[in-house]
């Protein structure tokens, strides 16, 4: 994948005041709460997200897990026993592990990108974001936690459907007072806003399309662009409009991800100096000169009466 990006200096955003929500992404709580969304634990390789609701109850291959007795009131954390006698642990959501749960309705951002990406847009507490497209909200979820609690996301949809559900989900999440979702083609129409942003993020299919809209959206005295893009067509033509805009250290990045293993290896032992003699085949008594911890067996044959070691 494709990062570009641009560079001016930023000016912080005075607080504002929000609303604190029983349960939310960017506020840790410790007691299950009716209407909470928790995740199921069964292992790092199989999890998924539950709403929590007083009297409903939810299947697993460990058997039953009743909301009203098992998950309501009791701690995040929590090990609860399934009706199989199997256990899970029920874990507190956070956008890292929403990324690898939340149900998708479009291709999304992981981990590894999420974190340079909201490293290079300098993002922090207080910080105004615009985004395009909002997708399956992985990147947002990352995006709101960041800013909060004084930061605001203004994330553009072009699809209604998509738009709504987003909505829906950041209400559910409480995080509700952090975010404006607008339903609306940023190519055309921009986001809504000038003159505010401290970063702008971009990932749809023409984003050179936007470059105008996101330095209307950026404040006056600059910001930061990330364009998010697969294919280095688009990486080309998009630093082409971002610099007939004007903009300047325009830089492209492609972030590969490399996992190591680390072992440890057999020890070998080396023979003391007081035997490290000749290494030939036999003694000129006939006997075997095998060295003690050496790597080689004898295999005996019928050829001249000699013994062969292999190596």
């Amino acid at each position: 994948m494709t990062l570009s990006w641009h560079l001016f200096p930023s000016r912080r955003r005075p607080p504002v005041q929000h609303k604190t929500l029983a349960m939310s992404f960017v506020e840790y709580g410790d007691t299950i709460k009716d209407g909470d969304t928790a995740i199921v634990f069964l292992g790092h390789e199989s999890m998924f997200p539950v709403k929590v609701q007083q009297g409903s109850v939810t299947q697993t291959k460990y058997g039953v897990i009743r909301h009203s007795t098992d998950l309501i009131g009791k701690k995040y954390g929590s090990k609860v026993t399934c009706s199989k006698g199997g256990w899970v642990f029920i874990l507190h959501p956070t956008p890292e592990l929403w990324t690898v749960n939340l149900p998708h309705r479009t291709q999304i951002l992981y981990s590894t990108d999420i974190s340079v990406i909201t490293m290079m847009l300098e993002l922090k507490p207080g910080s105004i974001v615009c985004e395009s497209g909002t997708g399956s909200g992985s990147l947002s979820h990352a995006l709101i936690r960041t800013v909060a609690p004084t930061g605001h996301l203004y994330t553009v949809e072009f699809h209604q459907q998509r738009a709504e559900k987003a909505k829906e989900e950041f209400r559910e999440h409480g995080v509700e007072h952090l975010v404006t979702v607008t339903n609306q083609d940023v190519c055309k129409n921009g986001f809504g806003v000038s003159d505010i942003a401290d970063a702008v993020f971009l990932d749809i299919p023409s984003p050179w399309e936007a470059i105008g809209h996101a330095k209307s959206a950026l404040k006056a005295e600059g910001g930061r662009i990330c364009s998010f893009s697969p294919c280095i067509e688009q990486v080309q033509r998009t630093c082409l409009a971002m610099e007939e805009y004007g903009f300047t250290e325009i830089n492209t990045l492609e972030i590969l991800l490399r996992v190591y293993n680390s072992r440890s290896l057999l020890s070998f032992h080396l023979p003391p100096k007081s035997l490290e003699h000749s290494l030939s085949p036999t003694s000129p008594q006939g006997k075997s000169n095998k060295l003690p911890n050496s790597s080689y067996e004898e295999i005996p044959t019928q050829k001249q009466g000699k013994t062969h070691r292999r190596m």
